[in-house]
């Protein structure tokens, strides 16, 4: 099941490219899986049919309690993080055993076609990493990785936006800066278009995922290449954080961020985040909103 959270209310995906929009008293995806559960969504009654591109498309979940960004979970992105760091004169960094991950604001969020805003406070080396992302339906505590699934309502795609200069600094020991303060900024999460339920999806995950910066290729890989799976990576969080319905967790992203070439957003950029069998997730770069502006 493919399911939207539109202007419109809560749509399902009958055909491509057609919405049956539900009748369900729900603001968005997040606030249904608050509620009742994805199931509502398959019994729903259709209150109108519209085409996809005639209705505005919101992120899936408007607000996620948390959003979970696990780090170099592909392999190819691990191999460039050491290669980078060799470069740096500190070659005797290895890779973490277990999933690292960083807690960042709900608050970052914005929807598909919405705009990637570059902060005042940081500005020069802002940085996409396509990902796909998986949103919890149900609450997980210490779950075992067997039992995941039915606590998982399903898949979409996220752009895990980043200020590099922060995040550099505070892996350099800035006690002023943090990871999750560099990911947090608003619009630093597009999320969207739709969410896709587990049971269109073959076990184990093999999905290609590709992000485009102005129409060029810059991260092009499988999921399949995962160091920890989804059901892996959710059973290890709920060991330290119970996980509510419509949290949010980026499962990482693919060799080609641009913070390993220096090819940072800037104003005017389109970033395209394609996954298969999920869609492509789109966002345009904007300037720094003026001083003493909202930006909105």
């Amino acid at each position: 099941m493919r399911l939207y959270s539109t202007a419109l209310g809560i749509a399902r995906e009958e055909s491509p490219g057609e919405l049956s929009v539900l009748d369900l008293p729900f603001a968005d995806l997040g606030a249904l899986l608050r509620g009742p559960g994805i199931d509502a969504a398959r019994a729903a009654a259709v209150v109108r049919r519209v085409a996809l591109d005639e209705v505005r498309v919101h992120a899936p979940v408007a607000r996620p309690g948390k959003i979970l960004i696990v780090g170099l979970n592909y392999r190819s992105h691990a191999e460039e993080a050491l290669e980078m760091f060799a470069a740096m004169g500190r070659p005797g960094i290895t890779l973490p055993t277990e999933p690292n991950f960083q807690v960042v604001a709900g608050s970052a969020v914005t929807e598909p076609g919405g705009d990637i805003r570059l902060p005042a406070v940081a500005a020069e080396q802002v940085d996409y990493e396509g990902e796909v992302a998986a949103v919890i339906g149900r609450p997980a505590s210490a779950v075992s990785a067997d039992d995941v699934a039915s606590h998982l309502a399903g898949l979409t795609i996220a752009n895990d936006v980043s200020a590099r200069d922060i995040q550099q600094r505070a892996m350099s020991g800035d006690p002023t800066a943090s990871i999750g303060v560099a990911k947090s900024f608003d619009t630093f999460k597009p999320l969207g278009p739709c969410l896709v339920t587990p049971d269109e999806f073959a076990e184990p995950l093999d999905l290609r995922l590709r992000t485009l910066v102005n129409g060029d290729v810059r991260q092009d890989d499988r999921t399949s290449s995962f160091i920890h799976g989804v059901a892996e990576l959710i059973s290890y969080l709920s060991s330290y954080q119970t996980l509510e319905p419509g949290d949010v967790i980026l499962t990482g992203t693919p060799r080609g961020a641009g913070v390993f070439s220096g090819r940072h957003l800037r104003p005017g950029d389109v970033v395209e985040v394609e996954v298969e069998n999920i869609g492509t997730l789109r966002n345009r770069v904007t300037a720094a909103p003026e001083h003493g502006s909202t930006g909105a």
